[in-house]
């Protein structure tokens, strides 16, 4: 499981012209599920971004949770995340996992989120979204379950 993660001021996902998402301060994720992810890929990312430290105390220095400074999730599904752009001028999305498979998990990786207590989001799946975004730093980091 492969997620960009960007500390946000306010974001919003739009699907045909109407808001599906939205936040104030928070992150959005971008998620890209592949053929060998699990349940275990789903809680380790979850639990792994509700307590990164990416928020500044007070001396400037990152060092707290979205848990301990607050903010909301923006999730987006973007398989586009496991391109393999490598030969020729069309990537190839094979590592990609089929949607009957990426929809569960990106599904349970949502919930996950939740049950660490923080708001969620979400764009829809397999849609054409419009995502938009002031990044706030800007922070963005990519985070990998494998």
């Amino acid at each position: 499981m492969r997620v960009v993660l960007q500390r946000s001021k306010e974001a919003k996902v739009t699907v045909d012209g109407k808001v599906t998402g939205q936040i104030e301060k928070g992150y959005v994720l971008l998620v890209g599920i592949t053929h060998t992810d699990t349940m275990e890929d789903v809680n380790y990312l979850a639990r792994k971004i509700a307590e990164i430290r990416l928020w500044e105390d007070e001396q400037g220095k990152m060092n707290r949770s979205i848990k301990e400074h607050g903010g909301d999730i923006l999730s987006v599904s973007q398989f586009t995340l496991y391109a393999d752009a490598r030969k020729g001028r069309r990537p190839s999305f094979v590592e990609a996992a089929r949607p009957e498979q990426a929809e569960p998990l990106w599904n349970a990786f949502n919930e996950a989120l939740r049950e660490q207590g923080l708001k969620v989001e979400t764009g829809i799946f397999g849609a054409m979204m419009e995502v938009s975004l002031v990044n706030d730093g800007p922070v963005t980091i990519i985070l990998e379950s494998k």
